[in-house]
């Protein structure tokens, strides 16, 4: 894992320009008030403890740190990995590469070239990883959907902060200067509401989607190297099924592997090999 400093950023910049706008026509203080904070933020996390399982709320602070981090490994590792695989099965038979796997750190790749090695059934092996893929894929959907939940809870509880202090302030209109101040102080909980779910909470899920599919894509990409090896085919062939999976951004140098002669002259020899 490596660290991705582009959401704490973002984070960053975003509260600076929300405070930037509100200190350039306004005072910051009027915006600040422990009760609305408390009311927003304390009640809607009591009520996501409400919504999920405790054992899927103590995940959170591993979930936050998941988001800090990008996985090392990308499709371009996983691509070269599966093709030096393919070619020491094809030459030195599928037990050759027993040990090498045991160094892999992809789990669902480990696990597919395991069931080659026993010798399993290509149906079996691709409805076993396929199920595998989406024990990881539900797994990692928590987090996902109880960042969406909280930021589905905390405008709601912005409002309920807000009538709070309506029904305080009409309850005192006893001195009619002090509407103006209890108007705003009860508006400050609709603020705060808005603000963390579309400042944190929608986005982390969002961000957690996009890792979420990002890692199914390989998951898919694992389960035909793996058939794949398991056939036999050729290594240039299972490259070419694999980098279909890229989009033509990570594409954009097929063209040039596939014009060297040298590589075409090998192709052609494994082709009849």
């Amino acid at each position: 894992m490596k660290k991705n400093m582009v959401p704490l950023i973002g984070l960053v910049v975003g509260m600076g320009l929300m405070v930037w706008s509100i200190t350039s026509a306004g005072n910051i203080s009027s915006f600040i008030d422990t009760p609305s904070l408390v009311i927003t933020l304390g009640g809607s996390f009591a009520a996501l403890m409400v919504s999920f399982p405790l054992e899927d709320i103590k995940k959170m602070p591993t979930i936050i740190k998941k988001l800090m981090l990008s996985p090392a490994a990308n499709e371009e590792e996983l691509i070269s990995t599966v093709i030096e695989i393919s070619k020491k099965t094809r030459s030195q038979g599928i037990l050759a590469v027993e040990n090498d796997i045991k160094e892999l750190d992809n789990e669902v790749l480990v696990y597919g070239l395991e069931m080659v090695i026993d010798g399993s059934d290509p149906e079996d092996i691709r409805e076993i990883m396929e199920i595998k893929a989406e024990n990881i894929e539900k797994r990692h959907s928590v987090g996902q959907d109880i960042f969406n939940k909280w930021g589905e809870l905390a405008p709601g509880f912005g409002m309920l902060g807000t009538l709070i202090g309506l029904i305080i302030m009409l309850g005192e209109l006893n001195d009619p200067s002090t509407i103006g101040s209890g108007m705003a102080t009860a508006l400050i909980t609709t603020f705060y509401g808005s603000l963390l779910a579309n400042m944190i909470f929608l986005p982390i899920a969002t961000n957690l989607k996009s890792q979420t599919e990002a890692e199914m894509q390989m998951c898919e990409m694992v389960i035909e190297g793996v058939l794949s090896i398991q056939a036999g085919q050729n290594p240039r062939v299972i490259e070419q099924k694999l980098r279909s999976y890229l989009p033509e951004s990570k594409n954009g140098n097929a063209s040039e592997r596939s014009s060297n002669p040298i590589d075409a002259e090998l192709s052609k020899d494994e082709n009849y090999g």
